[in-house]
């Protein structure tokens, strides 16, 4: 055997053997690569999927837990039917102003100058009409208000302004509706929103006294 051909199969020895050396780094490096990323998974699979796990839970409870609330005057049901249709579109709660002294139907006479609700539009210092309640159970939880009530004289019935101004609407969104025979919803919810602490007041809705169910629906989808 001659020098040169030697020389030849000791180069290609070396080579195989460098070639042989390489594959078992490399599969080496994969092995502990793979162990790495089995403990990187089961490391998120734990603490750390746990607290991702628990955001995802805080951001669908912020969106499923916001609260609507119906509050209503009603002096002749009227109002009490629609709103109670709109609590449940809604699948809001629902709160009733009462005054401590109910109107009758002869104090409802508007036609009547010696009656009450009379001598209370001539006389503005007779508004400040005492509830039985002013003041909601966990108030806090609601986020949107609805407000319902009749138009006197083209303004919300007084007993709302009481409830009104007895309550803080800071954080929550307010939405006015009335129940009227003939007058529009006018200025009543601007003028509620003066007399209110804070608040993010819309736009309202008029219904006459009778609403279909559907133009309650419509109105209701609409403000979801």
């Amino acid at each position: 055997m001659n020098k040169k051909v030697l020389i030849g199969i000791i180069v290609a020895i070396l080579v195989i053997v460098a070639v042989a050396i390489g594959v078992i780094v490399i599969s080496h490096n994969n092995t502990k690569n793979n162990e790495l990323s089995s403990i990187n998974d089961n490391t998120l699979s734990g603490a750390e999927k746990s607290q991702n796990d628990n955001q995802g839970d805080t951001e669908n409870t912020t969106k499923s837990g916001s609260k609507t609330l119906v509050v209503y005057y009603s002096a002749q049901n009227h109002t009490k039917a629609v709103a109670e249709k709109v609590a449940k579109n809604l699948n809001a709660d629902i709160f009733e102003i009462e005054p401590e002294e109910k109107y009758s139907n002869e104090d409802l006479n508007w036609t009547n100058s010696n009656s009450r609700v009379s001598k209370e539009h001539d006389d503005e210092s007779l508004r400040d009409i005492k509830l039985k309640k002013d003041t909601v159970d966990n108030w806090s939880d609601y986020d949107t208000v609805v407000i319902g009530y009749p138009i006197w004289w083209g303004v919300a019935a007084w007993p709302v302004d009481s409830f009104v101004k007895a309550n803080n609407f800071d954080g929550k969104t307010v939405i006015p509706f009335c129940t009227s025979a003939s007058s529009g919803l006018g200025q009543s919810g601007k003028l509620l929103e003066r007399e209110a602490n804070g608040g993010d007041w819309k736009n309202g809705q008029r219904f006459n006294e009778r609403p279909s169910d559907s133009t309650i629906k419509n109105w209701t989808d609409s403000i979801k």
